[in-house]
C-alpha cells in the first residue's frame, strides 16, 4: 500500500490562502498607476505645488508677491508691528515669573536706534552686528587656547574692508 501511494504523482493545489495577498498587491498597482497618471494629468510634479496655498509663507508664485516690497512704509509697519508683538510676549513671560512688565514703546526705540558704530563705511548695522558677533567668537576661542585676544573693533573693520576690497 505505501509502494502505490509514492508511484501517483503529486497534485499541486491551488493555495487559497493567497489570493488576499494577490488582491491588494494587484489594487496597490492600479492604485499608484492612476494617481501617476493623474500627477501627469495635473502638470508637473506634484512636489513642486507641496506649501502653495493661503497659508504658505515665502516666495510667492507666478503673479503673487510674497509681500511688500522691502523698506516700503507698509514693509516697516508690518516689521515694526512683529517686533511689538515679540515685546509684548516678553513681558507677559517676564510678568508670569513675576518681573516687572516691560515698556514696549522704549524697548521698541532701544532696538530701533542705531548702536554707536554700528555702520562702518557703507555696510548696514546686521553686516556689521554679524561681523563683531565673529569676531568675539574667534576672541573666545583664543582665550581657551592661551592665546591674546584681539582688539575687537579693530578686527571688525579689517574684516568687512576684507569683504569689500573694492571700498564699493
Amino acid at each position: 500500500m505505501h509502494a502505490s501511494r509514492a508511484a501517483r504523482p503529486r497534485q499541486v493545489s491551488h493555495n487559497q490562502e493567497m489570493e488576499p495577498f494577490t488582491v491588494v498587491v494587484v489594487g496597490a498597482v492600479v492604485l499608484f498607476v492612476l494617481v501617476g497618471v493623474g500627477s501627469f494629468l495635473a502638470g508637473g510634479s506634484l512636489y513642486d505645488k507641496i506649501g502653495e496655498g493661503g497659508l504658505s509663507m515665502g516666495e510667492g508664485g507666478p503673479g503673487r508677491p510674497s509681500g511688500p516690497p522691502p523698506n516700503s512704509p507698509l514693509a516697516r509697519a508690518e516689521r515694526e508691528q512683529e517686533i511689538r508683538q515679540m515685546l509684548q510676549a516678553r513681558s507677559d513671560r517676564q510678568v508670569r515669573k513675576g518681573g516687572e512688565a516691560l515698556d514696549i514703546d522704549a524697548e521698541l526705540a532701544l532696538l530701533e536706534e542705531p548702536t554707536e558704530g554700528a555702520t562702518v563705511g557703507k555696510h548696514d548695522a546686521s553686516l556689521t552686528e554679524e561681523v563683531r558677533q565673529l569676531v568675539v567668537a574667534r576672541n573666545e576661542r583664543r582665550a581657551r587656547s592661551g592665546e591674546e585676544p584681539m582688539d575687537v573693533e579693530s578686527e571688525v573693520q579689517r574684516t568687512l574692508a576684507e569683504l569689500d576690497p573694492d571700498g564699493r
